[in-house]
């Protein structure tokens, strides 16, 4: 899926995709805090980018390969809460719930996702059990 980068950001900050997510996928720059890389994450489901997704995953957890279904929609994005990740933390949770639709059918995933932050970069490790 393209997206303009003057539309609404799929993780709907708010802001425009170019000056949101956009810029995290784009390598323009680095998400700063966990939430912000679950954010980006997000998005990049929203719009196909499976490069991203792998770049920012975890290598001790990263598959191989990424294939993105074209008909799974991602709809909405709430973040229920989060630990730690901040600016001066190098580990961070943030469980979230993202809606998504498949066909005629809706659906949501209850994620509580596990980040650490290594040389400076954010990184998607695994979904807590």
């Amino acid at each position: 899926m393209t997206v303009d980068s003057d539309s609404r950001c799929p993780c709907l900050s708010g802001e425009t995709y170019g000056s949101c997510c956009g810029r995290f996928h784009s390598g323009a720059a680095e998400a700063s805090t966990a939430e912000t890389l679950m954010r980006s994450r997000y998005a990049a489901f929203a719009v196909g980018d499976a490069d991203y997704l792998l770049r920012t995953w975890h290598p001790s957890t990263r598959p191989t390969s990424l294939d993105l279904d074209p008909d799974q929609r991602w709809m909405r994005l709430d973040i229920l809460h989060r630990t730690g990740g901040s600016l001066l933390e190098s580990a961070g949770t943030v469980e979230f719930v993202a809606h998504y639709r498949y066909g005629r059918d809706r659906d949501s995933l209850h994620e509580h996702s596990r980040f650490v932050r290594e040389h400076g970069r954010w990184l998607y490790v695994d979904a807590l059990g």
